[in-house]
């Protein structure tokens, strides 16, 4: 946080993040890694290193599952072989996925002040849109933007600007609530505030340290920080 926020901020709408803000997906897509990996007679890696390596959509997990790398991209035809793996595992565990404490409360609470909400995550929308609806939760969302529903996405601004066009407000009066240093890159690029929930897949790193509004401990946490307009 680089310069003073005066709070409530006037927002309309509210899009937020899924994995790792709405959804504790992260034990599931752990073992769907590491089922992948035994398949393969790879050795399996360790799930507190797993989680670190979510965070950007499902092919990078994959990638650094492969490579033990954060960074580094596997032979183009070992990952072509091992992504439909990964896929058939996880789409096995996926609704084994809980909410976080306070998000159902707080997906309540806003939609009832009468803010209009919507989903925005890196995830595939073939796993979005059947955990959303096998949790119950597409209820709330006017929008479900997923990784591969815009031809960009987080950290890319283009998804935050897309639901801002599809609510008709302005950007800044957009309120983005992520996770991660791609939601507050997206956020800051599109010009939104954004809030960050200190629980979820920032690789392993603090959310205090990253640009944003505002650490809010759950969703029900953001509510005396805004006031709708």
């Amino acid at each position: 946080m680089s310069q003073p926020v005066h709070f409530p901020l006037s927002i309309s709408a509210i899009v937020i993040d899924l994995d790792g803000t709405l959804l504790h997906t992260a034990p599931e897509l752990t073992e769907a890694a590491n089922l992948m990996l035994r398949e393969m007679d790879y050795a399996p890696v360790a799930p507190e290193l797993l989680m670190s390596y979510i965070g950007n959509g499902i092919s990078w997990l994959v990638k650094r599952a492969l490579t033990g790398d954060m960074h580094a991209t596997p032979d183009a035809a070992l990952y072509e072989h091992a992504l439909p793996i990964f896929e058939k595992h996880y789409t096995g565990l996926l609704l084994n996925s809980k909410p976080f404490d306070g998000v159902i409360a707080g997906l309540n609470l806003m939609r009832s002040t009468g803010f209009r909400l919507g989903c925005v995550t890196n995830k595939l929308a073939r796993f979005t849109e059947p955990l959303l609806k096998g949790l119950d939760m597409g209820k709330y969302f006017e929008i479900v933007l997923s990784g591969d529903t815009l031809a960009e996405k987080k950290p890319h601004p283009l998804p935050l600007l897309h639901a801002a066009k599809f609510f008709g407000v302005p950007i800044g009066k957009l309120l983005l609530i992520g996770d991660s240093l791609s939601d507050t890159v997206a956020a800051r690029a599109a010009g939104c505030p954004v809030f960050c929930v200190p629980y979820g897949y920032n690789h392993g790193e603090p959310v205090d340290s990253l640009f944003l509004d505002a650490v809010i401990a759950n969703l029900p946490a953001a509510l005396p920080l805004i006031k709708r307009v």
